[in-house]
């Protein structure tokens, strides 16, 4: 799947935003209240009610078929539906009821399909050729555009001369140059290799903090792009909102289970057995008790709060991924997370104890 990426690292760096482009946005913002959609008997979404603050990166993330694209789509103007109700509004605008073509909206979906026989500033100034803006200001709006994604000395280029990288910052620019109320993107990363994603990932957010009155909604299915980009990430499950906060508030604090193991590696322990005896929540029934790997300490048996034998160690470079089976519940290794230090590498086999502090411990639903 194509979208939005960058050919080299620190690409946008020190681009200068556009006044024209960051004017534009200014009034950006969305209001989706009481957002059904159906698909026959299929409910994709249900009932969703979400405000986007103006100027705010707001990832939406979950599993394929939660609705996450859906939602884009809905948002976009692209949604025919059996049973589809909610009311829209974007930038203070009602547009429930607007064609697509008349939202303001810049749309970054699975494919840049660039047109093959048009020049790459002619291909940015498409979207404003079809709003009949005067070929002055196209020629100042696109080559605004161009900078900003550090392709300003390639409008003559044609798309088949550039690399995917570079072919995608020209679809990066036709979506910016229109001025829109909400840019909206579709898994701007799911095509790039590990490395290369990492340094898009920071690029976007550089884009953004050059834009900071542009409303941008990225949907992905990847933990690591809602962490890194997100003001605000709207975690998905099977049409609702399982929960929307900070990126921090959902891995610290998630309401569940399903919140925490989808935001990274997370220890769910029976409260009776994180909890000593004593402690008012050992006897907790109705929560478990959500501890994160790194939180956890590999400390000499006995000087920990669990017991238990190392049943596996994973080198990842830097970190290791410890695997600890417990003696109050064998079947079920708790997962450490920690730095190698020099040569000292825990080893399988061995009885050790696990250490954490009272504050890492949340208790949350099942």
């Amino acid at each position: 799947m194509n979208s939005v990426s960058v050919a080299h690292p620190g690409a946008l760096d020190g681009a200068p935003a556009s006044p024209g482009i960051a004017h534009a946005a200014a009034q950006g913002g969305v209001q989706i209240e009481h957002l059904t959609v159906r698909f026959g008997s299929r409910t994709v979404l249900d009932d969703l009610s979400l405000t986007i603050e103006r100027g705010e990166l707001l990832t939406v993330l979950g599993r394929s078929g939660c609705g996450k694209t859906t939602l884009l789509r809905f948002i976009a103007g692209f949604i025919e539906a059996d049973g589809l109700a909610g009311a829209l509004t974007v930038a203070g605008h009602d547009l429930t009821h607007v064609p697509p073509h008349k939202r303001n909206l810049g749309l970054l979906f699975q494919s840049y399909a660039l047109f093959p026989h048009l020049s790459v500033f002619d291909n940015v100034a498409f979207g404003l050729r079809a709003r009949r803006v005067t070929s002055k200001e196209i020629a100042r709006r696109v080559a605004d555009a161009l900078k900003l994604v550090q392709l300003g000395d390639s409008g003559h280029v044609m798309p088949a001369q550039l690399s995917g990288g570079m072919q995608q910052r020209v679809a990066l620019a036709r979506a910016l140059v229109i001025e829109p109320d909400v840019l909206l993107l579709d898994e701007p990363l799911s095509a790039l290799d590990a490395n290369l994603r990492a340094s898009v990932r920071s690029e976007l957010k550089a884009l953004h903090e050059r834009l900071p009155n542009l409303t941008i909604v990225c949907v992905t299915h990847d933990q690591d792009d809602a962490l890194v980009l997100s003001d605000r990430t709207l975690l998905m499950r099977e049409g609702r909102i399982a929960q929307l906060g900070t990126p921090q508030q959902l891995y610290d604090t998630p309401n569940d289970a399903f919140v925490a193991r989808y935001l990274g590696a997370a220890n769910l322990l029976p409260p009776n057995v994180a909890f000593a005896l004593g402690d008012a929540r050992h006897t907790e029934r109705e929560r478990v008790a959500c501890l994160r790997p790194e939180s956890l300490r590999i400390v000499p048996l006995g000087q920990g709060q669990l017991h238990g034998t190392i049943a596996s160690v994973e080198w990842y470079g830097a970190v290791l991924s410890v695997s600890v089976a417990l003696d109050a519940m064998p079947g079920e290794p708790v997962l450490v997370t920690m730095q190698r230090v020099g040569s000292m590498t825990p080893e399988k086999g061995a009885r050790v104890s696990l250490h954490y502090e009272a504050d890492d411990v949340v208790l949350i639903k099942p």
